[in-house]
């Protein structure tokens, strides 16, 4: 992987924000939180939305294979709702308690 982890979420973002007007940011955890690359994991990303549904998701991962191809890289992203991530018991409180919110921008955000 030649781009960082802060530059996949910024282009990500970018198109994210480009294509839907209820992107909220997203929340980064696992194993790249350390900043540094790790060959062969997937960067673990969780996107908040106003709305999340089939249409949706159908939607992002094309998206979502395009920039991993584009990149070289591999991205496993969750599309929630606050609410529904809210309801991901065990998701939510590993991100709460160790993940990084980037805002729609891509860059990184005190927001918990």
């Amino acid at each position: 992987m030649t781009k960082t982890v802060d530059e996949v979420i910024m282009i990500l973002s970018k198109t994210f924000r480009k294509r839907f007007e209820d992107f909220k940011g997203m929340y980064l955890f696992g194993t790249f939180l350390d900043g540094k690359q790790h060959e062969g994991e997937d960067i673990e990303l969780v996107a908040l939305f106003e709305i999340e549904d089939q249409s949706k998701r159908e939607e992002i991962w094309p998206l979502i294979g395009k920039i991993e191809t584009d990149l070289d890289v591999c991205i496993d992203l969750y599309p929630y709702t606050e609410k529904q991530f809210k309801e991901d018991k065990e998701l939510y409180d590993e991100v709460m308690e160790t993940g990084v919110f980037y805002n729609i921008a891509g860059f990184k955000d005190s927001k918990k």
